[in-house]
């Protein structure tokens, strides 16, 4: 028998009718890896490896939809993916499924090389990169979303204090909606400007001196965190809605402190 032939003999289930009358929001594959590749703004290149979720909205008619056709079309692309691919396969993800909305959603760690700010002593901080691409009512959109570690400095410790402040790490994470391309570096320059201090993957004592003394300049609340760093997105017009979150791992509790402001920017249309 001809592979055509015992193909078209096996009876396609998920095709079949449902009669429940029910749609599924989402239905696809979750965590699977595939490698990617992303330019740097200095110009170079970037390999890294993505987790990707997959999912199409399910008519209420069909009983499932094809679970291999998500891996098909993941596939078919070049064999890194690439943010240009990643557009393409939402659409197309959404026209071979026959649904009507579709997301894919990518993260993977993102690298810079840094110089430290005394010696120059250069080392890798990583960063979690997100992009999510979803078509809903027919609309694309695309979401670009940093995850940036920092140092914050408690005001109210430096004023209170005799002898130095308290200070930690904290973790921003801003989560933008764009209408035009974004470096990934210019939404980490933003986070980086507007912390207490930035980090560094690799610091010589000139280094450590230099940013903790800058911390004890620039002390800044879980709250001054987020509207800092919110009013430096406002003035980005790619930038049509976005959410920032700060969330500082307190070095005297045993609790964390976190702030989160979301904004939409009012649309352009008379």
């Amino acid at each position: 028998m001809k592979a055509r032939d015992l193909h078209s003999s096996i009876p396609d289930i998920q095709s079949s009718h449902d009669s429940r009358r029910l749609a599924i929001d989402k239905v696809g594959i979750k965590a699977i890896r595939h490698p990617m590749k992303i330019q740097e703004r200095s110009g170079a290149i970037q390999r890294t490896i993505a987790t990707l979720n997959m999912y199409v909205g399910l008519p209420h008619h069909f009983k499932g939809t094809h679970m291999s056709r998500f891996v098909e079309i993941l596939n078919a692309r070049e064999r890194e993916i690439t943010v240009d691919t990643f557009q393409t396969m939402l659409r197309e993800m959404v026209e071979r499924l026959e649904a009507e909305e579709g997301l894919i959603e990518m993260s993977f760690p993102y690298f810079i090389e840094k110089a430290a700010p005394v010696s120059g002593v250069k080392s890798l901080m990583d960063y979690e990169v997100s992009f999510t691409g979803e078509i809903r009512r027919k609309k694309q959109s695309f979401t670009a979303k940093v995850v940036v570690p920092v140092t914050s400095l408690c005001p109210c410790s430096k004023e209170i204090s005799d002898r130095g402040a308290h200070n930690q790490r904290s973790h921003v994470t801003v989560s933008c909606r764009l209408n035009a391309f974004v470096w990934i570096e210019e939404i980490i320059d933003i986070v980086e400007k507007q912390a207490s201090s930035e980090l560094y993957g690799l610091l010589k004592r000139p280094d450590e001196k230099f940013v903790t003394e800058r911390a004890y300049d620039n002390p800044k609340f879980v709250e001054d965190m987020v509207r800092d760093m919110a009013a430096a997105l406002n003035l980005d017009e790619r930038i049509d809605g976005y959410t920032v979150e700060s969330e500082n791992f307190e070095s005297i509790h045993n609790h964390s402190a976190y702030a989160m402001i979301e904004f939409e920017r009012p649309s352009r249309k008379a």
